[in-house]
């Protein structure tokens, strides 16, 4: 006798695995994060004063960096209303700014890899990477090849609560729809370091 009942796609859904949903995928993978994230992350890490935020979609991280003093240049490659649209992060040779030194952004995360690993060949030594990333970023052969076995991050924090990214910034819609199945922590490098990786947890009750 079956003591649980379930369909095709329930274990995908407990595991927050993305490409099996029963919505279709928004284009260029915009899913908009609740702007605590950043809340949470200034609880465990400092940033520099100037930000560069290249996935800025509508602003909702890049407006609470500023709303906390920071300076933000905000870009995106789709125009969404906020920042400078048109600009396609994988394809610049440097930072916008002298004074930048931290990239920061939730990235699509089809293109997560490779947005990590050329912040990280564009941002000049000692500088920081931030990216609010799903927690099973942390496995697979190729990102361990390609990233983790030479650029480890420094820090992972890993949210204790679910953090809510919502398709298209319809954050009632998706608190209506159940909130969020996926896990997510920000990943911060910093340019150099090849020590082991500190993991803590971000107690954002």
């Amino acid at each position: 006798m079956k003591d649980w009942v379930g369909n095709g796609n329930s274990i995908y859904k407990t595991l927050g695995a993305s490409n099996h949903t029963d919505k279709a995928r928004e284009a260029n993978d915009f899913y908009a994060t609740d702007p605590a994230a950043i809340d949470g992350l200034l609880k465990m890490h400092g940033l520099t004063r100037t930000i560069w935020e290249p996935a800025c979609g509508d602003g909702q991280l890049a407006k609470r960096l500023e709303q906390k003093g920071y300076k933000v240049i905000a870009t995106d490659l789709v125009d969404r209303g906020y920042g400078v649209a048109g600009i396609d992060f994988l394809q610049a040779s440097q930072v916008p700014d002298r004074d930048v030194h931290c990239i920061l952004t939730n990235p699509p995360y089809k293109y997560a890899l490779q947005f990590v690993n050329h912040a990280l060949d564009i941002l000049p030594e000692g500088d920081l990477c931030c990216m609010f990333l799903k927690t099973t970023f942390l496995e697979g052969q190729q990102r361990y090849d390609k990233l983790f076995s030479t650029r480890p991050p420094r820090y992972v924090f890993q949210f204790a609560k679910r953090v809510l990214c919502a398709k298209n910034a319809d954050f009632a819609g998706a608190i209506a729809g159940g909130g969020s199945a996926v896990s997510y922590a920000w990943f911060v490098w910093e340019k150099g370091f090849t020590g082991d990786t500190i993991i803590r947890w971000i107690d954002n009750e």
